[in-house]
């Protein structure tokens, strides 16, 4: 079996520079049928497959599309067969393809070590095999757990808490005082710990509130690129463990993130709102403060929530309602032109009705009068 050094962090050290069909196997505990051996240098989508490469295919339709391509192998569904590639059969061929991407993912380059370029305040708790890259500057009494590293021109303020095998990409911001948990990575540009937009209007100008509270991160979170997460006015904002956050987020001062959220990009969330775990708001949403989003709930894109959701719920719209009450609203919507159709052909209609009552009316009451009929009232 191929061995390679590998620090513990598995984001970082070398990817093998191939595996057979049987050591893939033994990883994601699939069944082979075929060739045991067979080199695999690469992980490939079915379109794109080369010789050397694996490909996963899910359902019988894949399948027979994977079998034409050049793939060396498929991780397939249990039932699969084919006589032409090597199989590994599994319960769930799109998590074992999952696994087998991250044995052959980019490592870092970041052997362990301060960078002489680097900066370190005093105080500084530097753990085993951390690596500090180019530029990056951490600040007085920081404390940074063994296998993390910081890629250049990251910065962390003074009193910052860093866990375990953490990575912070460059450019990465964290005030002081702020805290992750272990396997926290965050991507370039992000800013934790700014401070929360806290201002009140004293007559015709704005008084900042300042912002004293930190920012807490639990374990296994993964932040996006270009995201910002204020700190608490006082307390903590949260977010918690195994929560992932696309790029470009907004999370205002004081919001609780449960653990196992999942937040795409673009969401905005405002102060002092709390999502309960699991719930997911899709691209573009919006969240007004003090809202509290429901263990399990959905925020559809681009959904503008101005109220609790409940757990569980799916929510989309703007403002936000439940969805197959906003499918029905939406389904209105499109007849609308339809309905204003048949409204102005009925009110043409009526007027050409009103119009010959009134000719009617007009000619019963000249046979009255000519007649001499005397009609009661």
């Amino acid at each position: 079996m191929i061995t390679t050094r590998m620090n513990s962090n598995s984001l970082i050290g070398r990817h093998p520079p191939f595996m057979t069909v049987r050591e893939l196997a033994e990883c994601v505990g699939g069944a082979v049928e075929g060739d045991l051996e067979a080199r695999i240098m690469g992980v490939s989508s079915i379109e794109d497959a080369q010789r050397g490469d694996i490909v996963f295919a899910e359902n019988s339709r894949y399948l027979s599309q994977a079998e034409k391509s050049d793939a060396s192998a498929i991780v397939a569904f249990l039932d699969a067969t084919t006589p032409d590639k090597p199989l590994i059969k599994v319960n769930n061929p799109r998590y074992a393809f999952a696994k087998i991407l991250e044995m052959f993912a980019p490592r870092l380059n970041a052997p362990p070590g301060v960078h002489p370029t680097a900066v370190i305040g005093k105080g500084v708790h530097l753990g085993e095999d951390v690596s500090i890259g180019p530029h990056a500057v951490v600040g007085d009494h920081a404390r940074i757990g063994d296998h993390s590293v910081l890629l250049a021109g990251a910065f962390v303020g003074d009193e910052c808490q860093i866990g375990e095998q953490c990575i912070l990409h460059p450019h990465v911001t964290l005030y002081h005082g702020c805290t992750l948990g272990d396997r926290v990575i965050i991507h370039s540009g992000t800013v934790i710990g700014a401070d929360g937009f806290g201002y009140m209007r004293i007559g015709d100008r704005s008084y900042k509130i300042p912002q004293i509270g930190v920012v807490e991160i639990g374990d296994d979170v993964e932040i996006g690129a270009n995201c910002c997460i204020d700190r608490a006015k006082t307390g903590a904002t949260v977010i918690g463990a195994r929560t992932k956050i696309d790029n470009l987020v907004q999370i205002a001062h004081n919001c609780k993130i449960g653990e196992d959220c999942i937040i795409v990009s673009q969401v905005g969330i405002a102060g002092s709102c709390q999502l309960e775990r699991g719930a997911m708001l899709a691209g573009q949403a919006g969240i007004k403060d003090h809202t509290v989003i429901g263990a399990g709930a959905v925020v559809l894109a681009q959904g503008g929530v101005f109220g609790d959701v409940p757990a569980g719920a799916i929510y989309s719209g703007y403002p936000a309602r439940p969805h197959r009450e906003r499918l029905k609203m939406d389904a209105a919507l499109a007849s609308l032109p339809e309905f204003r159709k048949r409204v102005r052909e009925l009110e043409k209609a009526n007027r050409e009705l009103t119009q010959r009552n009134a000719r009617l009316e007009k000619m019963v009451e000249t046979l009255v009068q000519r007649l001499g009929i005397e009609i009661e009232e």
